[in-house]
Protein backbone atom coordinates (compact mmCIF):
# COMPACT_ATOMS: atom_id res chain seq x y z
CA UNK A 1 0.00 0.00 0.00
CA UNK A 2 1.15 3.54 -0.76
CA UNK A 3 1.80 5.44 2.43
CA UNK A 4 -0.38 8.53 2.64
CA UNK A 5 0.82 11.88 3.87
CA UNK A 6 -0.95 12.73 7.15
CA UNK A 7 -3.06 15.88 7.33
CA UNK A 8 -4.45 17.68 10.36
CA UNK A 9 -7.16 20.07 11.46
CA UNK A 10 -7.03 22.37 14.48
CA UNK A 11 -10.50 23.48 15.52
CA UNK A 12 -10.56 26.51 17.82
CA UNK A 13 -14.06 26.35 19.24
CA UNK A 14 -15.94 28.21 21.92
CA UNK A 15 -15.58 25.39 24.40
CA UNK A 16 -12.53 23.39 23.30
CA UNK A 17 -9.39 23.64 21.20
CA UNK A 18 -8.79 20.35 19.40
CA UNK A 19 -6.11 18.85 17.18
CA UNK A 20 -6.88 15.83 15.02
CA UNK A 21 -4.19 14.25 12.82
CA UNK A 22 -5.65 12.05 10.10
CA UNK A 23 -3.84 9.29 8.23
CA UNK A 24 -4.31 11.11 4.94
CA UNK A 25 -6.76 12.77 2.60
CA UNK A 26 -9.11 9.91 1.81
CA UNK A 27 -12.79 8.94 1.72
CA UNK A 28 -12.84 7.61 5.28
CA UNK A 29 -10.26 9.64 7.23
CA UNK A 30 -8.78 7.69 10.11
CA UNK A 31 -7.70 9.70 13.19
CA UNK A 32 -4.09 8.95 14.14
CA UNK A 33 -4.06 11.41 17.03
CA UNK A 34 -6.86 13.32 18.74
CA UNK A 35 -6.46 15.76 21.63
CA UNK A 36 -8.58 18.56 23.02
CA UNK A 37 -8.16 21.18 25.71
CA UNK A 38 -11.28 22.67 27.30
CA UNK A 39 -10.09 26.27 27.06
CA UNK A 40 -13.58 27.78 27.32
CA UNK A 41 -12.92 30.71 24.97
CA UNK A 42 -16.63 31.44 24.84
CA UNK A 43 -17.05 31.63 28.62
CA UNK A 44 -18.24 35.06 29.61
CA UNK A 45 -18.47 36.25 26.01
CA UNK A 46 -22.13 37.18 26.40
CA UNK A 47 -21.26 39.42 29.37
CA UNK A 48 -18.72 41.80 27.84
CA UNK A 49 -18.24 40.55 24.29
CA UNK A 50 -14.56 39.71 24.78
CA UNK A 51 -12.38 36.64 25.07
CA UNK A 52 -11.03 36.52 28.61
CA UNK A 53 -7.30 36.54 29.16
CA UNK A 54 -7.13 33.25 31.10
CA UNK A 55 -9.11 31.42 28.40
CA UNK A 56 -6.92 32.86 25.66
CA UNK A 57 -3.75 31.82 27.45
CA UNK A 58 -5.10 28.31 27.96
CA UNK A 59 -5.92 28.08 24.26
CA UNK A 60 -2.54 29.48 23.22
CA UNK A 61 -0.67 26.99 25.40
CA UNK A 62 -2.59 24.15 23.77
CA UNK A 63 -1.94 25.55 20.30
CA UNK A 64 1.78 25.86 20.98
CA UNK A 65 1.88 22.20 22.03
CA UNK A 66 -0.02 21.23 18.90
CA UNK A 67 2.44 23.23 16.76
CA UNK A 68 5.38 21.31 18.20
CA UNK A 69 3.65 17.94 17.85
CA UNK A 70 2.87 18.62 14.19
CA UNK A 71 6.53 19.48 13.61
CA UNK A 72 7.70 16.21 15.14
CA UNK A 73 5.07 14.13 13.33
CA UNK A 74 6.10 15.95 10.14
CA UNK A 75 2.59 16.90 9.12
CA UNK A 76 2.96 19.17 6.13
CA UNK A 77 -0.67 20.21 5.73
CA UNK A 78 -2.67 21.67 8.61
CA UNK A 79 -5.85 23.70 8.50
CA UNK A 80 -6.51 25.92 11.53
CA UNK A 81 -10.07 27.25 11.86
CA UNK A 82 -11.70 29.37 14.54
CA UNK A 83 -15.47 29.47 14.99
CA UNK A 84 -18.15 31.36 16.93
CA UNK A 85 -16.25 32.65 19.98
CA UNK A 86 -13.35 34.14 18.01
CA UNK A 87 -15.68 35.25 15.24
CA UNK A 88 -17.98 37.18 17.60
CA UNK A 89 -15.51 38.56 20.16
CA UNK A 90 -14.42 42.22 20.02
CA UNK A 91 -10.84 41.10 20.59
CA UNK A 92 -11.02 38.07 18.30
CA UNK A 93 -8.61 39.65 15.81
CA UNK A 94 -6.03 40.16 18.58
CA UNK A 95 -6.26 36.47 19.47
CA UNK A 96 -5.85 35.43 15.82
CA UNK A 97 -2.71 37.56 15.53
CA UNK A 98 -1.21 35.75 18.52
CA UNK A 99 -2.05 32.38 16.98
CA UNK A 100 -0.46 33.34 13.67
CA UNK A 101 2.60 34.77 15.42
CA UNK A 102 3.47 31.23 16.56
CA UNK A 103 3.37 30.02 12.96
CA UNK A 104 -0.20 28.71 12.67
CA UNK A 105 -2.18 30.46 9.89
CA UNK A 106 -5.67 30.82 11.37
CA UNK A 107 -8.86 31.11 9.35
CA UNK A 108 -11.93 32.57 11.08
CA UNK A 109 -14.79 30.93 9.22
CA UNK A 110 -18.17 32.61 8.85
CA UNK A 111 -21.38 31.30 10.41
CA UNK A 112 -22.60 30.10 7.00
CA UNK A 113 -19.31 28.28 6.37
CA UNK A 114 -19.46 26.64 9.78
CA UNK A 115 -22.96 25.35 9.07
CA UNK A 116 -21.94 24.19 5.59
CA UNK A 117 -18.86 22.25 6.73
CA UNK A 118 -20.76 20.64 9.60
CA UNK A 119 -23.36 19.48 7.10
CA UNK A 120 -20.67 18.08 4.80
CA UNK A 121 -19.20 16.16 7.73
CA UNK A 122 -22.51 14.34 8.18
CA UNK A 123 -22.83 13.76 4.42
CA UNK A 124 -19.38 12.16 4.45
CA UNK A 125 -20.29 9.79 7.29
CA UNK A 126 -23.83 8.89 6.18
CA UNK A 127 -24.08 8.06 2.47
CA UNK A 128 -27.48 9.21 1.32
CA UNK A 129 -28.05 11.43 4.37
CA UNK A 130 -31.26 13.44 4.02
CA UNK A 131 -32.55 15.64 6.81
CA UNK A 132 -31.37 18.39 9.14
CA UNK A 133 -27.97 18.56 10.82
CA UNK A 134 -27.60 20.30 14.16
CA UNK A 135 -24.05 21.08 15.29
CA UNK A 136 -24.11 22.22 18.90
CA UNK A 137 -20.96 23.90 20.15
CA UNK A 138 -20.06 26.19 22.99
CA UNK A 139 -20.89 29.45 21.23
CA UNK A 140 -23.39 28.57 18.53
CA UNK A 141 -25.84 26.08 17.09
CA UNK A 142 -25.62 25.44 13.36
CA UNK A 143 -28.62 23.97 11.57
CA UNK A 144 -28.30 22.93 7.95
CA UNK A 145 -30.30 20.81 5.55
CA UNK A 146 -28.50 17.94 3.82
CA UNK A 147 -29.56 15.88 0.84
CA UNK A 148 -28.40 14.75 -2.56
CA UNK A 149 -24.84 14.38 -1.33
CA UNK A 150 -24.45 18.01 -0.28
CA UNK A 151 -25.09 20.55 2.47
CA UNK A 152 -27.83 22.96 1.46
CA UNK A 153 -29.59 25.78 3.29
CA UNK A 154 -28.22 26.52 6.77
CA UNK A 155 -28.24 28.96 9.67
CA UNK A 156 -26.14 29.70 12.75
CA UNK A 157 -27.73 30.83 16.02
CA UNK A 158 -26.03 32.10 19.21
CA UNK A 159 -27.38 29.16 21.21
CA UNK A 160 -24.23 27.30 22.21
CA UNK A 161 -24.09 25.58 25.57
CA UNK A 162 -21.95 28.44 26.98
CA UNK A 163 -24.47 31.06 25.84
CA UNK A 164 -27.90 29.52 26.32
CA UNK A 165 -29.68 29.78 29.64
CA UNK A 166 -31.79 26.89 30.93
CA UNK A 167 -33.88 29.00 33.29
CA UNK A 168 -37.56 29.27 32.42
CA UNK A 169 -37.03 32.65 30.79
CA UNK A 170 -33.86 31.47 29.05
CA UNK A 171 -35.60 28.38 27.73
CA UNK A 172 -38.43 30.48 26.30
CA UNK A 173 -35.95 32.86 24.68
CA UNK A 174 -34.06 29.96 23.11
CA UNK A 175 -37.30 28.45 21.81
CA UNK A 176 -38.32 31.71 20.15
CA UNK A 177 -34.87 32.19 18.62
CA UNK A 178 -35.03 28.68 17.20
CA UNK A 179 -38.57 29.13 15.90
CA UNK A 180 -37.76 32.40 14.17
CA UNK A 181 -34.48 31.12 12.72
CA UNK A 182 -36.06 27.95 11.36
CA UNK A 183 -39.04 29.79 9.94
CA UNK A 184 -36.91 32.46 8.28
CA UNK A 185 -34.89 29.86 6.40
CA UNK A 186 -37.66 27.36 5.76
CA UNK A 187 -35.93 24.64 7.76
CA UNK A 188 -39.01 24.03 9.92
CA UNK A 189 -40.74 22.48 6.92
CA UNK A 190 -37.63 20.72 5.60
CA UNK A 191 -37.12 18.86 8.87
CA UNK A 192 -40.56 17.35 9.36
CA UNK A 193 -40.57 13.58 9.08
CA UNK A 194 -36.84 13.40 8.28
CA UNK A 195 -33.86 12.47 10.49
CA UNK A 196 -32.18 15.01 12.71
CA UNK A 197 -28.42 14.43 12.84
CA UNK A 198 -26.79 15.44 16.13
CA UNK A 199 -23.21 16.77 15.93
CA UNK A 200 -21.13 17.92 18.89
CA UNK A 201 -19.76 16.64 22.18
CA UNK A 202 -22.68 17.87 24.28
CA UNK A 203 -25.15 15.88 22.24
CA UNK A 204 -22.89 12.83 22.21
CA UNK A 205 -22.96 13.09 26.00
CA UNK A 206 -26.77 12.84 25.85
CA UNK A 207 -26.44 9.73 23.73
CA UNK A 208 -24.16 8.17 26.36
CA UNK A 209 -26.77 8.90 29.02
CA UNK A 210 -29.48 7.32 26.88
CA UNK A 211 -27.31 4.24 26.32
CA UNK A 212 -26.81 3.87 30.06
CA UNK A 213 -30.51 4.41 30.77
CA UNK A 214 -31.60 1.79 28.22
CA UNK A 215 -28.75 -0.69 28.81
CA UNK A 216 -27.72 -0.45 25.18
CA UNK A 217 -25.08 -3.17 24.68
CA UNK A 218 -22.80 -1.42 22.17
CA UNK A 219 -21.03 1.75 23.38
CA UNK A 220 -20.35 3.34 19.95
CA UNK A 221 -22.15 6.71 19.89
CA UNK A 222 -21.66 7.31 16.17
CA UNK A 223 -24.82 6.33 14.28
CA UNK A 224 -26.69 5.79 17.57
CA UNK A 225 -30.41 6.24 16.95
CA UNK A 226 -33.10 7.53 19.28
CA UNK A 227 -36.79 8.16 18.93
CA UNK A 228 -37.68 11.87 19.13
CA UNK A 229 -39.71 11.17 22.27
CA UNK A 230 -36.45 10.36 24.09
CA UNK A 231 -35.52 14.06 24.08
CA UNK A 232 -37.99 14.87 26.87
CA UNK A 233 -36.78 11.93 28.95
CA UNK A 234 -33.15 12.96 28.47
CA UNK A 235 -33.98 16.49 29.61
CA UNK A 236 -35.45 15.06 32.78
CA UNK A 237 -32.47 12.77 33.39
CA UNK A 238 -29.96 15.56 32.74
CA UNK A 239 -31.71 17.91 35.15
CA UNK A 240 -31.97 15.29 37.87
CA UNK A 241 -28.31 14.30 37.65
CA UNK A 242 -27.67 11.12 39.58
CA UNK A 243 -25.70 8.01 38.71
CA UNK A 244 -26.38 8.16 34.97
CA UNK A 245 -24.30 11.32 34.63
CA UNK A 246 -21.22 9.33 35.62
CA UNK A 247 -20.96 8.20 31.98
CA UNK A 248 -20.37 11.86 31.00
CA UNK A 249 -17.06 13.61 31.59
CA UNK A 250 -17.13 16.23 34.37
CA UNK A 251 -16.38 18.92 31.77
CA UNK A 252 -19.73 18.13 30.11
CA UNK A 253 -21.88 18.07 33.25
CA UNK A 254 -22.89 21.74 33.18
CA UNK A 255 -23.61 21.68 29.45
CA UNK A 256 -25.73 18.52 29.42
CA UNK A 257 -29.00 20.02 30.77
CA UNK A 258 -28.73 22.91 28.28
CA UNK A 259 -28.08 20.50 25.40
CA UNK A 260 -31.12 18.45 26.44
CA UNK A 261 -33.29 21.59 26.67
CA UNK A 262 -32.29 22.66 23.15
CA UNK A 263 -32.93 19.17 21.82
CA UNK A 264 -36.49 19.15 23.16
CA UNK A 265 -37.13 22.49 21.45
CA UNK A 266 -35.74 21.21 18.15
CA UNK A 267 -37.86 18.07 18.32
CA UNK A 268 -40.94 20.18 18.99
CA UNK A 269 -40.24 22.57 16.13
CA UNK A 270 -38.85 20.21 13.48
CA UNK A 271 -40.89 17.07 14.22
CA UNK A 272 -38.10 14.75 12.98
CA UNK A 273 -38.57 11.07 12.26
CA UNK A 274 -35.58 10.05 14.40
CA UNK A 275 -32.48 11.38 16.13
CA UNK A 276 -29.12 10.12 14.83
CA UNK A 277 -25.79 10.90 16.47
CA UNK A 278 -22.82 11.75 14.23
CA UNK A 279 -19.19 11.74 15.34
CA UNK A 280 -18.35 13.53 12.10
CA UNK A 281 -18.85 17.27 11.81
CA UNK A 282 -16.91 20.41 10.99
CA UNK A 283 -13.40 18.92 10.85
CA UNK A 284 -14.39 15.99 8.67
CA UNK A 285 -16.48 18.30 6.51
CA UNK A 286 -13.40 20.42 5.84
CA UNK A 287 -11.53 17.32 4.63
CA UNK A 288 -14.49 16.04 2.61
CA UNK A 289 -14.85 19.39 0.83
CA UNK A 290 -11.37 18.92 -0.64
CA UNK A 291 -12.04 15.49 -2.15
CA UNK A 292 -12.77 15.07 -5.84
CA UNK A 293 -16.19 13.90 -7.01
CA UNK A 294 -15.07 10.34 -7.67
CA UNK A 295 -13.58 9.92 -4.19
CA UNK A 296 -16.68 11.40 -2.56
CA UNK A 297 -18.79 8.76 -4.29
CA UNK A 298 -16.88 5.89 -2.64
CA UNK A 299 -18.47 3.97 0.24
CA UNK A 300 -16.80 5.09 3.51
CA UNK A 301 -17.38 1.75 5.25
CA UNK A 302 -15.90 -0.29 2.42
CA UNK A 303 -12.94 2.06 2.02
CA UNK A 304 -12.21 2.05 5.75
CA UNK A 305 -12.41 -1.76 5.85
CA UNK A 306 -10.09 -1.95 2.84
CA UNK A 307 -7.57 0.29 4.61
CA UNK A 308 -7.86 -1.61 7.89
CA UNK A 309 -7.59 -5.05 6.30
CA UNK A 310 -5.05 -4.26 3.62
CA UNK A 311 -2.03 -4.07 5.90
CA UNK A 312 -2.97 -7.21 7.85
CA UNK A 313 -3.36 -9.81 5.10
CA UNK A 314 -0.69 -12.47 4.98
CA UNK A 315 0.00 -12.40 1.25
CA UNK A 316 -1.31 -9.00 0.22
CA UNK A 317 -4.86 -7.77 0.24
CA UNK A 318 -7.36 -10.02 -1.49
CA UNK A 319 -10.57 -9.17 0.36
CA UNK A 320 -12.30 -7.93 -2.78
CA UNK A 321 -11.42 -11.17 -4.56
CA UNK A 322 -12.74 -13.22 -1.63
CA UNK A 323 -15.98 -11.23 -1.83
CA UNK A 324 -16.31 -11.98 -5.55
CA UNK A 325 -15.59 -15.67 -4.87
CA UNK A 326 -18.36 -16.11 -2.26
CA UNK A 327 -20.93 -13.84 -3.97
CA UNK A 328 -22.46 -16.51 -6.28
CA UNK A 329 -23.94 -18.13 -3.18
CA UNK A 330 -25.86 -15.07 -1.99
CA UNK A 331 -28.53 -12.79 -3.36
CA UNK A 332 -28.47 -9.98 -0.82
CA UNK A 333 -29.91 -6.48 -0.72
CA UNK A 334 -27.47 -3.64 -1.47
CA UNK A 335 -27.41 -2.84 2.26
CA UNK A 336 -26.40 -6.39 3.17
CA UNK A 337 -24.05 -6.76 0.20
CA UNK A 338 -21.88 -3.85 1.36
CA UNK A 339 -21.66 -5.38 4.85
CA UNK A 340 -20.59 -8.67 3.27
CA UNK A 341 -17.91 -6.93 1.26
CA UNK A 342 -16.62 -5.10 4.34
CA UNK A 343 -16.46 -8.38 6.27
CA UNK A 344 -14.51 -10.03 3.43
CA UNK A 345 -12.04 -7.15 3.42
CA UNK A 346 -11.44 -7.84 7.12
CA UNK A 347 -11.35 -11.62 6.77
CA UNK A 348 -7.61 -11.94 7.40
CA UNK A 349 -7.11 -9.33 10.13
CA UNK A 350 -6.54 -11.85 12.91
CA UNK A 351 -4.10 -14.30 11.32
CA UNK A 352 -1.24 -13.14 13.58
CA UNK A 353 -3.22 -13.92 16.75
CA UNK A 354 -3.15 -17.32 18.41
CA UNK A 355 -5.92 -19.49 16.89
CA UNK A 356 -8.05 -19.41 20.05
CA UNK A 357 -8.13 -15.59 19.98
CA UNK A 358 -8.77 -14.97 16.29
CA UNK A 359 -12.55 -14.86 16.59
CA UNK A 360 -12.25 -12.40 19.48
CA UNK A 361 -10.04 -10.13 17.42
CA UNK A 362 -12.43 -10.23 14.47
CA UNK A 363 -15.41 -9.42 16.69
CA UNK A 364 -13.52 -6.58 18.36
CA UNK A 365 -12.62 -5.10 14.98
CA UNK A 366 -16.21 -5.22 13.71
CA UNK A 367 -17.94 -3.99 16.86
CA UNK A 368 -15.50 -1.33 18.00
CA UNK A 369 -13.65 -0.28 14.86
CA UNK A 370 -13.66 3.38 13.92
CA UNK A 371 -16.26 2.88 11.19
CA UNK A 372 -18.58 5.35 9.49
CA UNK A 373 -21.54 4.61 7.29
CA UNK A 374 -22.72 1.72 9.47
CA UNK A 375 -25.13 1.53 12.39
CA UNK A 376 -25.09 -0.77 15.42
CA UNK A 377 -26.98 -3.53 13.62
CA UNK A 378 -24.49 -3.41 10.75
CA UNK A 379 -21.58 -3.72 13.16
CA UNK A 380 -23.16 -6.81 14.73
CA UNK A 381 -23.78 -8.38 11.30
CA UNK A 382 -20.12 -7.83 10.37
CA UNK A 383 -19.06 -9.26 13.75
CA UNK A 384 -21.14 -12.39 13.19
CA UNK A 385 -19.60 -12.93 9.76
CA UNK A 386 -16.09 -12.54 11.15
CA UNK A 387 -16.65 -14.74 14.19
CA UNK A 388 -17.97 -17.51 11.91
CA UNK A 389 -15.03 -16.93 9.56
CA UNK A 390 -12.68 -17.56 12.48
CA UNK A 391 -14.40 -20.75 13.62
CA UNK A 392 -16.92 -19.71 16.25
CA UNK A 393 -20.67 -19.93 15.66
CA UNK A 394 -22.06 -17.22 17.91
CA UNK A 395 -21.02 -13.88 19.34
CA UNK A 396 -19.51 -13.96 22.85
CA UNK A 397 -21.96 -11.32 24.08
CA UNK A 398 -25.43 -12.58 23.28
CA UNK A 399 -26.94 -9.17 24.09
CA UNK A 400 -25.76 -8.07 20.66
CA UNK A 401 -28.28 -10.40 19.05
CA UNK A 402 -31.14 -8.16 20.15
CA UNK A 403 -29.88 -5.42 17.80
CA UNK A 404 -30.28 -7.55 14.65
CA UNK A 405 -33.02 -9.56 12.98
CA UNK A 406 -32.44 -13.31 13.45
CA UNK A 407 -32.51 -13.90 9.68
CA UNK A 408 -29.73 -11.34 9.18
CA UNK A 409 -27.57 -13.06 11.80
CA UNK A 410 -28.11 -16.41 10.08
CA UNK A 411 -27.17 -14.87 6.76
CA UNK A 412 -23.99 -13.37 8.20
CA UNK A 413 -23.12 -16.77 9.69
CA UNK A 414 -23.33 -18.29 6.20
CA UNK A 415 -21.12 -15.52 4.82
CA UNK A 416 -18.55 -16.34 7.47
CA UNK A 417 -18.59 -20.04 6.64
CA UNK A 418 -18.08 -19.25 2.94
CA UNK A 419 -15.21 -16.90 3.80
CA UNK A 420 -13.72 -19.58 6.05
CA UNK A 421 -13.88 -22.09 3.19
CA UNK A 422 -12.17 -19.65 0.84
CA UNK A 423 -9.40 -18.95 3.32
CA UNK A 424 -8.73 -22.66 3.93
CA UNK A 425 -8.85 -23.55 0.23
CA UNK A 426 -6.52 -20.75 -0.83
CA UNK A 427 -4.21 -20.45 2.16
CA UNK A 428 -4.71 -16.71 1.78
CA UNK A 429 -3.27 -16.73 -1.75
CA UNK A 430 -5.24 -14.86 -4.40
CA UNK A 431 -4.24 -17.11 -7.32
CA UNK A 432 -6.12 -20.10 -5.87
CA UNK A 433 -9.36 -18.14 -5.64
CA UNK A 434 -8.83 -16.91 -9.18
CA UNK A 435 -8.62 -20.52 -10.46
CA UNK A 436 -11.59 -21.92 -8.51
CA UNK A 437 -15.21 -20.98 -7.99
CA UNK A 438 -18.38 -21.74 -6.08
CA UNK A 439 -21.77 -22.49 -7.63
CA UNK A 440 -25.19 -22.66 -6.01
CA UNK A 441 -27.97 -24.85 -7.37
CA UNK A 442 -31.38 -25.76 -6.04
CA UNK A 443 -29.91 -28.79 -4.27
CA UNK A 444 -26.20 -28.24 -3.88
CA UNK A 445 -23.18 -26.05 -3.21
CA UNK A 446 -20.45 -26.98 -5.68
CA UNK A 447 -16.76 -26.20 -5.35
CA UNK A 448 -15.19 -26.22 -8.80
CA UNK A 449 -11.42 -26.83 -9.08
CA UNK A 450 -9.19 -27.22 -12.16
CA UNK A 451 -8.37 -30.62 -13.62
CA UNK A 452 -5.09 -31.93 -12.17
CA UNK A 453 -5.45 -29.61 -9.16
CA UNK A 454 -8.11 -31.72 -7.44
CA UNK A 455 -5.82 -32.05 -4.42
CA UNK A 456 -6.65 -28.46 -3.52
CA UNK A 457 -9.97 -29.83 -2.26
CA UNK A 458 -8.39 -31.78 0.58
CA UNK A 459 -10.15 -33.25 3.60
CA UNK A 460 -10.09 -30.01 5.61
CA UNK A 461 -11.52 -28.11 2.65
CA UNK A 462 -14.27 -30.69 2.13
CA UNK A 463 -15.26 -30.49 5.81
CA UNK A 464 -15.66 -26.74 5.55
CA UNK A 465 -17.59 -27.11 2.29
CA UNK A 466 -19.90 -29.60 3.99
CA UNK A 467 -20.51 -27.19 6.87
CA UNK A 468 -21.29 -24.34 4.48
CA UNK A 469 -23.65 -26.46 2.38
CA UNK A 470 -25.57 -27.58 5.48
CA UNK A 471 -26.01 -23.97 6.59
CA UNK A 472 -27.63 -23.27 3.20
CA UNK A 473 -29.76 -26.46 3.29
CA UNK A 474 -27.85 -27.94 0.36
CA UNK A 475 -25.57 -30.87 -0.38
CA UNK A 476 -21.81 -30.38 -0.75
CA UNK A 477 -20.27 -31.26 -4.09
CA UNK A 478 -16.79 -31.01 -5.65
CA UNK A 479 -16.41 -30.81 -9.41
CA UNK A 480 -13.46 -30.44 -11.76
CA UNK A 481 -13.15 -28.55 -15.02
CA UNK A 482 -10.60 -28.40 -17.81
Amino acid sequence: MTRRQPVSVIDIGSNSVRLVIYSGRQRAPSPMFNEKVMAGLGSGLSEDGELHEDSMQSALRALNRYRLLLKHVRVKETRVVATAAVRDAHNGDDFVREVEAMGLPCEVISADEEAHYSGLGVVSAFPGASGIVGDLGGGSLELVEVGGGNALNGISLPLGVLRADRSKAGSKKAYEALREGLKKNGLHKAGKGRPFYMVGGSWRALAKIDMAATNFPLPATHHYRMKPSRAAELKKLAEEGGDLLRVVSPARHAATPIAAMLLTHIVDLLEPSELIVSAFGLREGLLYSQLDKRTRALDPLVEAARDAGGGEHRFGQHGDLLHEWVSPLFEDSPKMERLRRAACLLADVAWQAAPMFRADRGVEMALHGDWTGVDAAGRVIMAQALTSNFGRDGLPDQRMNQLVRPEDLRRAHCWGLAMRLGQRLSGGVASVLERTNLNLSRTGVTLCVPHREEALAGDAVRRRLQRLAESLDRKAEVATFI
